[in-house]
């Protein structure tokens, strides 16, 4: 961090801009401490996207300095940071030079310049050198033992494997089913209303469920439809069977048999007596949104009963609810994420080998986000200005409300921008959820198991300038050790 040119009361003293964190939530908070004499409270703000982090910039001289915060009428101290007992209590402490010097293990919440002083708490808190020069600040990551990873994945697989598939069966409900003989149209309407982004289909004649419906099906279709030459019109659109797609489909992909017969794929299913691990990795292996659970009384399969469809994120649930109150021990549940790097990152200048993150902006086409969606295999897009910060994401669920008033039936897939789709869609104040890279594990795990959240885009706080996207398959192919 570079020493500001400011002069303070007196004179030839050099302040130093720096940025205070106060991470833990509250309605009301100040802050306050020697540098100010602590004769006055300072008003802290809200980070934007993260209302329960509170931050204020103020410039102080070098040298140790001693601070709290008034959080609600109560002094409070962040015992994450560095800490003394003094005659105001237990303070936090901090010591800033001007010299291009080392100060090992004192955490600083200065930023480098060029940065805005935009800060991660966490990232600033668990720092382990810090330099206070013209250069950008130099951090060591924290970082967990190999012996304490495998401890955290064993206790992970082992709860996982001790449960069931039953348990995550709520008091009451309903799942929805769908008819192979249903036309596609309707079908997607269905999925539309009922704000569901998959269901099984149910033959009839052979009496059992033979696949999934999902909105990646709907991509597809249009893109279809799209297309020069198609072979499926809008018209056929209205009566064309779920059937009728799923053998269409399989012919696209060229699963065709010898004799040139489509090949139908085996349901990605689960028993309710089936542990929760192989539920789980069913889910990652087959790279699907959920599973149906299906219970049959006879053994050979016939009479089945759809009792749930089975997801990361009711899994993640269960395994939050368990580890809550003894997340210490789970020791990689305390780490930041940008630690672990798990997720998908915006690769760093120099950084080989990293996939990159799919972005778009407001004005692309939504033919581009549909090509984006199949091509690059991902279930979401963040969608950034120019500045490349976060303004939406657009998700393969999106699709289903172009069966809204039959909007598929009237729009060009090359003409119509994401902003115009993402007018179509249904209001959710879950649907582009955030985090910052200083979040725990931990935190990141219980926001995604709350209902509706199936990603976090990962941004700098304040400027909200994408970083990164974690989704529930991320964190638990890390908690498993898979791929």
């Amino acid at each position: 961090m570079a020493a500001a040119g400011e002069s303070g009361g007196i004179a030839g003293v050099v302040l130093i801009p720096m940025r205070f964190v106060w991470p833990f939530g509250g309605t009301n908070v100040f802050l306050c401490g020697s540098f100010n004499r602590w004769s006055h409270l300072v008003q802290m703000s809200p980070v934007e996207g993260c209302p329960t982090v509170f931050q204020a910039l103020c410039s102080i001289p070098p040298g140790y300095h001693q601070f709290k915060f008034y959080v609600d009428g109560e002094w409070r101290h962040d015992e994450h940071q560095p800490h003394a007992t003094s005659e105001f209590g237990v303070v936090n402490t901090i010591f800033l030079t001007t010299e291009a010097s080392c100060m090992p293990g004192t955490p600083s919440p200065a930023t480098p310049p060029g940065t805005n002083m935009d800060v991660d708490d966490q990232a600033r808190r668990m720092r382990t050198q810090v330099y206070v020069t013209d250069d950008p600040i130099i951090d060591a990551a924290p970082r967990i033992s190999d012996a304490d990873l495998v401890v955290s994945r064993n206790r992970v697989s082992a709860f996982l494997t001790k449960h069931t598939a039953y348990e995550l069966l709520p008091e009451s409900g309903k799942v929805v089913a769908l008819d192979i003989d249903l036309p596609v149209k309707q079908a997607f309407h269905i999925l539309y209303e009922q704000g569901i982004p998959t269901a099984p289909l149910w033959d009839f004649r052979q009496g059992r469920f033979v696949g999934v419906l999902s909105a990646m099906d709907f991509i597809l279709i249009l893109r279809e439809l799209g297309n020069h030459g198609s072979n499926l019109t809008e018209e056929e659109l209205e009566t064309h069977t779920i059937a009728a797609w799923k053998e269409g489909k399989a012919y696209l992909n060229r699963q065709i048999d010898g004799h040139g017969k489509a090949i139908s794929r085996p349901l990605v299913h689960a028993g309710p007596l089936d542990n929760l691990k192989d539920v789980t990795l069913k889910i990652l292996q087959h790279d699907v949104a959920s599973v149906p659970v299906i219970h049959s009384s006879s053994e050979d399969g016939s009479f089945p009963q759809l009792l749930h469809m089975a997801s990361l994120s009711g899994i993640l649930k269960c395994l939050c609810r368990y580890f809550r109150h003894c997340s210490t021990s789970l020791p990689v549940l305390q780490l930041p994420i940008y630690a672990i790097r798990i997720g998908t990152w915006i690769p760093e200048i120099g950084e080989p080998n990293r996939r990159p993150l799919a972005m778009l902006k407001p004005s692309d086409t939504l033919s581009s986000a549909l090509n984006l969606l199949i091509q690059a295999q991902v279930s979401s897009i963040p969608i950034v200005d120019d500045n490349d910060s976060l303004l939406d994401i657009y998700s393969r669920s999106e699709i289903t409300a172009l069966a809204k008033d039959k909007a598929y039936t009237h729009i060009n897939l090359n003409e119509m921008t994401i902003h115009q789709a993402l007018q179509l869609g249904q209001d959710s104040c879950q649907k582009c959820q955030m985090c910052l890279p200083s979040d725990s594990l931990h935190q990141v795990m219980e926001r995604l198991a709350n209902p509706g959240i199936r990603r976090l885009v990962i941004v700098e706080a304040g400027s909200k300038c994408v970083k990164g996207i974690v989704t529930l398959g991320d964190v638990f192919n890390f908690l498993l050790g898979y791929n």
